[in-house]
């Protein structure tokens, strides 16, 4: 076999493999498998109370137990929108595996953040930085809805529905970067916000549902 059969050849073998491992089910399944680790770090954070008394040894825990409720929620939800956006990807490029692995990052830090807020009792300097790893998280989000609406440029049908998601996304990240300084104000404000992004991104979008539940 001559140098230039085998130029031909390699090139053809490289888009063989890369079209049969780089998958977006592969891509599903790894996000998924890392988002059931970080719950389940989370919920080993959550330790037995010492006692049966409830005011002296269940009610001190309450603070513990509502910011894992809060992650846990979050968590969900990044989850359920992350599983609908996936189905939206024709074709993974290195930039969405990147992209996705800088989201994962994010999320992997909500265990810190999260038993820091609890055992500190929602003090501000940890419920700040809490909401900057909120923050980050919904750049991270951000970022991967970038990544996939650049693969699907040529997709009319979906990128008006990412186009949508984009801008709730942009909303989300300016609404976590104000319960930055709230915390200072009362944590709770920054909770409220919380909230609010949360209900905003609770039911992932159905337009995405409507599309791919039409036979082709």
């Amino acid at each position: 076999m001559s140098n230039r059969q085998l130029c031909i050849k390699i090139p053809g073998i490289f888009r063989l493999q890369e079209n049969k491992l780089m998958t977006k089910n592969r891509l599903e399944a790894f996000s998924d498998g890392v988002i059931a680790i970080i719950i389940t770090i989370m919920v080993l954070e959550l330790k037995t109370p010492h006692g049966v008394n409830f005011e002296h040894d269940i009610m001190p825990l309450r603070f513990v137990f509502l910011s894992y409720v809060i992650s846990f929620v979050n968590l969900g939800i990044y989850w359920a929108n992350h599983h609908h956006l996936v189905h939206t990807v024709s074709r993974v490029k290195s930039s969405i595996l990147w992209a996705n692995l800088l989201l994962l990052f994010f999320l992997s830090l909500m265990p810190f953040a999260t038993a820091w807020m609890g055992e500190s009792h929602f003090q501000p300097l940890a419920v700040a930085v809490y909401a900057v790893l909120a923050n980050l998280c919904g750049v991270g989000y951000y970022v991967l809805l970038v990544a996939i609406r650049r693969s699907n440029r040529n997709n009319t049908e979906l990128e008006p529905i990412l186009k949508g998601q984009s801008r709730k996304g942009i909303i989300s990240i300016i609404l976590y970067t104000l319960a930055i300084p709230a915390a200072y104000i009362n944590p709770w404000i920054s909770g409220l916000l919380f909230i609010v992004v949360g209900i905003s991104w609770f039911l992932p979008d159905r337009n995405i549902e409507k599309k791919f539940s039409q036979p082709d």
